[in-house]
């Protein structure tokens, strides 16, 4: 196999690492089904640049040793690291300008990016992934000139490293001002969807952080090449290495990432529950986690049924496969004989296959519902699926979304604004709606402009991740000689 190489030769050494990956070697995919090369101080990416040599869905890659994948992910994050200090002392307009840069390279490069995405959706294909999956997977020039646009807009938005969040004197004369500051560097693993690549990227990079970026087996062709269009505009500005990408597929990098608490300040996974379970089990750093979205509509006795309708479809129906879909339908026991009959004719003309309990189906007999199995409460369907329960007032749906939600997004549906408060303020969700559909979590629709992703924690960031839940904060003690009694 004859290994191409970008035009940027590096002035050191190329380490080609097609030996590594021989067939005595560990068998793991990587870059997809392809065989790769590292160059070191190549002027895209930093210290190492990721060339990929060859794509065949046919055939299998092998990966490299454990020690010697730990050896390429350790100089990459280092380089980060490295990066991190010269994007920390940047100006707002100077990352403005590398924002709009990378934009531009990713619009020149649009027809190579999509034909790596028309690559990786083959093999999606071909592994029989959920439509689901695909959608979240697929590329389109719509949907990548849509990616741009949403970069455009985060140099649009207020720069938020500098600001002073608070500021006072001490009787003693000490003036204490506590400032917003960049992490560092943020590690982001995540499955599928390859513009989060772009968003993680420039969300980082607008404030101050460089990124360390891990994507599925299942998008790594589009995310090598968005890498490659993003490290070109990078060295154009002297930031190599500000944006890292992971060269591996392996299994064995998540761990090996986690082990970096020396270059990665912070990591986020977003991803199904294996993945963030593994990655909270290895993380020596701090973790957010953007967990499943098994999200919930109550509608109440006194909703506005034609509103009821209309949120329903739109948060189950308009884009099924996102974490902010509804999967869970409740309905209040005194209203569910009449709005049942209303709501499943509209969810059946939109083709979703609905799983009811008891209730539901004795009061619908007619309708041959599927009846419900315990695991689907617990379940992210991601498709035209929804779950259907009748639940005895506020207090009790609020129980059913205790114990199976996912403290992502919940709503209730109602004209009665004490019992919408009640359930805004009990609902332990990073977002709760009352009379609006659940697909409003979303950076872009919070004004965020592009977002890291949704967070399910408490600490630190909850809900849409925007620019100011990837800073930190440090506190600067302005003095006049003062010393401690």
């Amino acid at each position: 196999m004859r290994a191409t190489v970008f035009p940027t030769v590096s002035r050191r050494r190329v380490i080609d690492i097609a030996s590594l990956l021989s067939p005595k070697r560990s068998s793991a995919h990587v870059c997809g089904a392809g065989l790769f090369s590292i160059c070191t101080n190549f002027s895209w990416l930093g210290d190492f640049c990721l060339s990929v040599v060859a794509m065949n869905t046919e055939s299998r890659a092998h990966e490299s040793a454990p020690g010697e994948l730990s050896l390429v992910l350790t100089s990459l994050a280092a380089r980060a690291r490295e990066a991190s200090r010269k994007l920390a002392m940047l100006g707002t307009a100077r990352k403005n300008a590398v924002i709009r840069a990378i934009g531009e390279a990713v619009l020149g490069d649009a027809r190579q990016i999509l034909e790596a995405n028309a690559h990786d959706i083959a093999k999606g294909e071909a592994r029989a992934l959920s439509p689901a999956m695909l959608d979240r997977l697929r590329l389109t020039p719509a949907r990548l000139k849509a990616a741009v646009e949403a970069l455009w807009s985060v140099a649009e938005l207020p720069d938020p490293v500098g600001e002073i969040l608070r500021e006072w004197t001490r009787p003693n004369g000490l003036r204490i001002l506590k400032r917003r500051v960049p992490i560092g560097v943020i590690g982001i693993i995540y499955e599928s969807r390859p513009n989060v690549t772009l968003d993680a990227a420039v969300l980082c990079l607008k404030a101050g952080n460089a990124s360390f970026l891990r994507g599925g087996s299942e998008a790594h062709a589009t995310n090598t090449r968005l890498a490659a269009s993003m490290g070109a505009a990078l060295a154009t500005h002297g930031l190599d290495g500000a944006v890292a990408l992971v060269p591996s597929t392996a299994r064995e990098a998540v761990p090996l990432m986690c082990s970096l608490e020396r270059y990665i300040d912070l990591l986020i996974p977003r991803g199904g529950h294996a993945l963030i379970e593994s990655v909270v089990q290895h993380a020596r750093m701090p973790v957010i986690k953007h967990y499943n979205g098994i999200c919930h509509i109550f509608v109440h006795r006194e909703a506005d049924l034609a509103m009821a309708e209309k949120i329903i479809i739109n948060a189950k129906c308009q884009r099924p496969g996102v974490c902010n879909a509804m999967e869970t339908l409740l309905v209040d026991a005194p209203l569910a004989p009449v709005f049942l009959p209303q709501i499943v004719a509209a969810l059946r003309a939109q083709n979703v296959e609905i799983r009811a309990d008891a209730t539901a189906c004795a009061l619908l007999s007619s309708a041959n519902l599927h009846m419900a199995n315990p695991a689907d409460w617990d379940t992210e369907h991601l498709a035209l699926i929804v779950n259907l329960r009748v639940v005895d007032g506020t207090e009790a749906a609020i129980g059913h979304i205790t114990e199976h939600g996912s403290r992502h997004s919940d709503g209730i549906i109602t004209e009665n604004s004490k019992e919408a408060e009640f359930f805004l303020g009990v609902v332990d969700s990073s977002t709760v709606y009352w009379n609006a559909s659940t697909r409003f979590t979303d950076g872009g629709e919070f004004g965020f402009g592009a977002e890291i992703g949704i967070s399910t924690d408490k600490l630190h960031a909850r809900g849409p991740m925007g620019l100011e839940e990837l800073c930190s904060y440090k506190y600067e003690v302005h003095g006049t000689g003062q010393t401690r009694e």
